[in-house]
């Protein structure tokens, strides 16, 4: 049975948002404000977190970024009354999966649980610790670090760029197409002229010569693949 943790305050969604998701099978967790959410998860382990954005203590934007620096991993659905394209663009750039905006229907919100539930069941595995050259990826502490020169200088990367590195590095040597990095890292719509600019950024982070790229390689008319 899949553990989902809902942090909402408004009693009447957390209500219905239980019910809903009990009545599919999954066993549900309760916070209601920011500091909950961030005690609950490292106490309940949920697969899932459904994250309200104005929440007391804490917004859910930084609950979010708190998850993500701490290196925990589990997937975030926002749910918000914010319908601005920044609001969204902000809270998957912070690592969210998906982005619900209010009103919601019940429906609506199970199919992109189990997208999500499924992506992250699906999605293939990259080890925790990955090096290329002068620099060590890891993955579980979300730590990029160059040791160029004989000395450690930390390489800031934001979430979504953690999981396209992941993501490409999964798929070592195989194209990945810009579709593909969409669903996966996104599941939002978003252009795919966004894959582009995160890939132009990761390569400015990782790459000797980022204009001619030796690791994060285009694949014409396809998309991107890392070779290594």
């Amino acid at each position: 049975m899949k553990k989902i943790l809902i942090v909402e305050d408004d009693t009447n969604i957390l209500a219905g948002l239980v019910d809903n998701l009990q009545m599919e099978g999954y066993k549900t967790v309760i916070a209601k404000d920011g500091p909950s959410a961030l005690k609950k998860v490292k106490e309940a382990a949920p697969e899932l977190v459904i994250l309200d954005i104005m929440l007391p203590k804490l917004s859910g934007f930084e609950v979010c970024k708190e998850l993500k620096r701490q290196g925990i991993n589990t997937p975030i659905i926002i749910l918000s009354a914010r319908a601005q394209e920044t609001d969204k663009v902000l809270g998957l750039e912070l690592g969210a999966d998906d982005y619900i905006t209010k009103p919601f229907s019940p429906r609506e919100l199970l199919v992109r649980v189990k997208a999500v539930l499924r992506r992250a069941g699906s999605a293939g595995r990259a080890e925790d610790i990955y090096t290329f050259g002068d620099i060590m990826i890891d993955f579980k502490k979300y730590r990029v670090v160059s040791k160029k020169g004989g000395r450690d200088t930390e390489i800031k990367l934001t979430a979504a760029e953690f999981k396209i590195a992941k993501l490409l590095i999964t798929n070592k040597n195989e194209p990945v197409s810009r579709h593909k990095i969409l669903a996966e890292i996104w599941a939002e719509d978003v252009t795919t002229r966004t894959v582009d600019t995160h890939i132009w950024s990761l390569r400015e982070k990782l790459e000797e010569n980022p204009g001619k790229p030796k690791r994060i390689v285009t694949v014409h008319r396809i998309g991107y693949k890392w070779v290594g």
